[in-house]
């Protein structure tokens, strides 16, 4: 269902200005045939799988291509029934699209290594040929820093030759680098914040965190349609767990005032704390919190709010510091300010940010930061020259139009598509861009066509996705140009023509 409404709200900025800003997301609904047909493939693949699964029982198959191999079958079963059936007679047929092993870097375009299989996806061989500049639709590239550019890298080449490639202990032991230390500096710069810190992987700062922050006798608020990481973290805290629906600020304002009028559960004791938990831009739907409404709940019933801004910091905003800049909002209202260097950074590691006291809290009771060995110091070189480009420190104005050709891409991809008709999710100004595909058959089919026509795509179903909205899911970068977009969207309507005929 398409959404269209301004979101105003009071915030915190340093002028006290009242921020107005239209809210557009699309999640249009498809027409009744299409879930229907869905339904019907998977129902036609699983009565197909179980009955070719009783004919091999009876050896009555000739082809045992969607079963497990002999070697294996003296060991205990990792999967529960009907995973492993989904795994050998589904995700088989379609496992050919995922995982390709790339050969350069993951820019606007690289090159992937040929492979081929014999026995029906269940294996792989190199045939040691190259796919050459194929259109990289796929990668969280957003500003375009995936790159090998020797001018660009030379102080990441300095600081490797200096310090090395790893660092042999944690942060707490001999692994506390000058290079770090300066890396917090200019993140928590960057973010206007009192102080950050910084770890070697994204998902285990949500994932250890949080455990950190909340546990028994805590409640936890998580939107439907969080991260796996900050799903984990949330289990392992051994708080009570309450899931909202995505972006309603309804459900989360009366799950709030439950909260507060019945506590916990029993004993109706107040609960120690409530976290809100929510993300920037969700990776799967492309949307975009409802952070000033957010804010401003929390706020009313005194919760702390735990923002993850894995897919958004760097690429949304003015000058890219995320959904707080593009609301305007005051980034001291958001009580723990997450974000990783994965996407827009071309690194690696995660960061938490906000308060001081938080901070220095968590770098002795997160298990990331104390136990963990830290990012390389070239890594994180990598960030901060990033981080000063974006901020316009090394005196030029690249990182700034990065941010502006982003914006400019993301909405010209997005239009292009509506033309087409498609169904996409998402706010449009988000670059992460999922098309509705649907049917199990068509996105197998999809990613293969693409690839045929030099076009690298990321296809997504069950059980990431709900099992009637499988998708492909685009995600754009500064570095692409119109002309990569313009053939993207080509085959795209080209693709679509033909399997919405065939399939």
């Amino acid at each position: 269902m398409a959404r269209t409404e301004p979101c105003v709200c009071k915030n915190g900025t340093a002028n006290g200005s009242l921020c107005k800003r239209e809210y557009k997301e699309s999640f249009e609904e498809a027409p009744l045939y299409i879930p229907v047909l869905t339904y019907l493939g998977y129902g036609i693949l699983i009565l197909f799988g179980y009955l070719r699964d009783f004919m091999r029982r009876w050896r009555l198959e000739q082809c045992h291509m969607a079963e497990e191999r002999e070697e294996q079958k003296d060991f205990v079963p990792l999967y529960q029934d009907f995973e492993n059936f989904y795994t050998r007679n589904i995700y088989m047929r379609i496992r050919d699209t995922f995982n390709r092993p790339i050969c350069s870097v993951p820019g606007p375009q690289f090159d992937l290594m040929e492979r081929v299989t014999d026995d029906y996806n269940w294996t792989y061989r190199h045939t040691g040929k190259v796919i050459k500049d194929v259109i990289n639709m796929g990668s969280y590239n957003y500003l375009g820093f995936a790159e090998n550019n020797d001018e660009s890298l030379s102080t990441v080449m300095n600081v490797l030759k200096r310090y090395g490639a790893g660092v042999c202990s944690t942060r707490h032991e001999m692994g506390q680098m000058d290079k770090l230390q300066e890396l917090e500096n200019l993140v928590a710069e960057f973010l206007k914040v009192e102080t950050a810190m910084v770890c070697s992987m994204g998902f285990a700062t949500n994932s250890t965190s949080i455990p950190a922050l909340v546990g028994k006798g805590c409640l936890n608020l998580s939107d439907e349609l969080n991260h796996t990481s900050l799903i984990l973290g949330a289990r392992l805290s051994g708080a009570t767990i309450r899931v909202f629906h995505h972006n309603n600020m309804e459900n989360l304002e009366k799950l709030l005032r439950d909260a507060v009028v019945s506590g916990q559960p029993r004993t109706h004791r107040a609960w120690k704390k409530i976290l809100i938990v929510v993300e920037g831009i969700y990776s799967m739907e492309g949307s975009i919190v409802r952070l000033p409404e957010i804010i401003a709940i929390k706020k009313k019933y005194k919760a702390y709010l735990y923002l993850d801004e894995a897919h958004s910091i760097g690429a949304v905003g003015p000058t890219g510091q995320g959904v707080v800049e593009y609301f305007g909002v005051n980034p001291a209202d958001v009580d723990v300010l997450m974000g990783t260097f994965t996407k827009s950074f071309g690194a690696m590691g995660g960061y938490i940010a906000g308060k001081r006291d938080l901070v220095d809290y968590l770098r002795n009771h997160s298990h990331s930061a104390f136990y963990a060995a830290p990012m390389s110091a070239s890594i994180a070189e990598q960030i901060i020259r990033v981080t000063k480009c974006i901020m316009g420190y090394d005196g030029t104005l690249s990182g700034k139009q990065r941010v502006k050709q982003l914006a400019e891409n993301t909405r010209y991809f997005r239009q292009k598509l509506q033309a087409l008709n498609l169904i996409t999710y998402g706010n449009e100004d988000s670059p992460v861009v999922p098309v509705l595909m649907y049917m199990p058959s068509k996105v197998g089919a999809f990613a293969r066509h693409m690839l045929k026509k030099k076009i690298g795509v990321v296809i997504v179903g069950f059980p990431a996705t709900p099992i009637a909205e499988a998708r492909v899911r685009f995600c754009i970068s500064a570095a692409h140009t119109k002309d990569m977009l313009d053939k993207v969207c080509y085959f795209i309507l080209i693709a679509d023509t033909f399997f919405f005929v065939v399939l």
